[in-house]
Parts: structure tokens; sequence; C-alpha cells
């Protein structure tokens, strides 16, 4: 294995181990649940919106190590970012774990790019990313399939 693959290994275990802002949220403006029926992967996330601006992202819930650093590395990315940037940031990292190409702009989400050769574990890593985009349109739940 590569020094970069190593890196990578070890950022996506460290976040597995430790993931951030990993709590609930009371006072969440939007939030949604998320399940991948595939592994038994269950989140809940919440997000703080305030004039268009993601304030905080947090969430909680049970799944494999994929899934937790995923929503983990995810919930640091939004801090900041408008609606229109974090519907992007989905579309990017949907991108990323599915197809070849660019990920220059994806910053430490990159450490996910290899899951794409597993396609049983793209829905593992893109189960915080729908749940993402259900808390933003106002839907409830989120599911991978």
């Amino acid at each position: 294995m590569s020094d970069l693959q190593d890196l990578y290994q070890e950022v996506i275990i460290d976040h597995s181990r430790r993931p951030r802002n990993f709590c609930e949220c009371d006072t969440a403006s939007h939030k949604a649940d998320g399940y991948n029926p595939l592994c038994g992967d269950k989140l809940k996330l919440y997000l703080n919106i305030k004039n268009n601006i993601i304030e905080s992202a947090c969430f909680k819930g049970e799944g494999c190590a994929i899934s937790t650093a995923s929503a983990s590395l995810m919930t640091e990315m939004l801090k900041g970012k408008t609606i229109e940037e974090a519907d992007r940031l989905f579309e990017d990292f949907h991108h990323m774990v599915t197809e070849e190409g660019d990920t220059d702009n994806l910053g430490k989400l990159e450490v996910l790019a290899g899951v794409r050769t597993f396609p049983m574990r793209v829905k593992c890593a893109t189960l915080a990313w729908h749940t993402l985009r259900a808390a933003l349109h106002n839907e409830k739940s989120a599911t991978t399939e």
C-alpha cells in the first residue's frame, strides 16, 4: 500500500473511532433520518441554518467505519457553507465515489475516493450525504436505496 493510501486509511479510522460533531442537537433548524437497508447503518443529521448559511452540523447514529467517517468528515466540511454550496458539495462527493475524476475541490473528503472500487461500500459512504440533501430540502428521511 502506498504512503498516501496509508494516510487515507488512517484518517478514515480516526474519524470512525472519534467522530467529529457526534451529538444530538435539539435546537436544529433542519433534521433528517438516514437509513442504509443494505447494511443497517442509521443516522440522524442535525443542521442549524441561519440566513442560508450552515452554522453547525452534527449527527448521531450507528454505522460501519466508512459510514461514520463519511458523516464526521461531512459535518466538518459543511460549516459556513450556503445551502447551494452544500448541494454542490453533495454532487461533487457523489461523483467522486461513483466515477473517476477530479477530486481537487473536496479537500479531506478525498480520503473516501477509494470506496468507488467497492460498490457495496458506496452506499455506506453516501448515507450521510443523502441525509444531508433530505435535511436541506425539508424532507424527513433519506435512504440509499
